[in-house]
């Protein structure tokens, strides 16, 4: 069977172009189920508009992205209810209590017994005394927390997730990184993860995506990326591709 086929997330010579500038180079990558992989890289990497496009936000200058089988943007309505995407950087309806926005997208995802999911959902992530607070009213910490029960409130086989642990103490983002590591045993998920904490891209991830100004620059295991880069924590490896520190090979040697 093709690889395209088998996987959950099958990027293929992906171009994305505004304007004039092209944020996205015709880059190809495949992610298996059941895997966590993290997609790094700095301010205007493209990592954004990549997982734009990977959840049907945007439609490919260029190339091919597929998702669960289906070709995005053009069949994603086949499947949109089996994805989630988090970004604490994104605000739920303010006035709305949390439970009232937990409800809101668990209607918009069918979810059954969207109740017990909510309740369930708030046990795990430590919601219960905020359930009934106006998002507007959470604090940053919070407010991350309530966006990665969002992301899983229809059990998705494909998750996207941006800075899940961002604002949460190192105790709390912990526990947050446990409660997504045990998910996607129990759900066969494909995670994306994308992040600036390189401890937890480390955790968390089996393989690393570096990006640099719209091209993969390089993919690997966080070990093997440690090793070819002569390098003891994956912050150094990002700075050394970020600014150019030459060669890899001529680092190790």
């Amino acid at each position: 069977m093709d690889a395209a086929v088998k996987s959950a997330i099958a990027v293929d010579r992906l171009v994305k172009t505004y304007a004039t500038t092209t944020a996205v180079k015709g880059i190809s990558f495949s992610l298996m189920p059941g895997t966590m992989t993290g997609l790094l890289g700095g301010n205007g990497a493209g990592k954004s508009t990549t997982i734009a496009t990977i959840m049907g936000l945007l439609t490919p200058t260029s190339g091919t992205v597929r998702v669960l089988g289906a070709d995005m943007p053009r069949q994603r309505y086949r499947v949109l209810h089996r994805m989630n995407f988090q970004s604490p950087y994104v605000d739920m309806p303010m006035r709305l209590t949390v439970r009232q926005n937990l409800r809101v997208f668990g209607d918009l995802y069918a979810v059954p017994d969207i109740a017990g999911r909510i309740d369930q959902l708030a046990s795990d992530l430590d919601l219960r005394e905020i359930l009934d607070r106006p998002s507007g009213k959470l604090s940053a910490g919070q407010k991350t927390r309530v966006s990665v029960a969002k992301s899983l409130l229809n059990n998705p086989e494909v998750l996207l997730l941006d800075e899940p642990t961002a604002s949460l103490d190192p105790d709390t983002a912990d526990w947050v990184r446990g409660h997504l590591e045990r998910y996607c045993r129990a759900h066969n998920a494909t995670v994306l993860l994308a992040s600036h904490n390189m401890a937890e891209v480390e955790r968390l991830c089996e393989r690393v995506i570096m990006m640099k100004k719209g091209e993969i620059v390089d993919d690997d295991t966080p070990q093997q990326l440690l090793a070819r880069y002569g390098r003891e924590t994956l912050e150094d490896v990002f700075l050394d591709i970020a600014r150019g520190r030459g060669d890899a090979q001529q680092r190790v040697s």
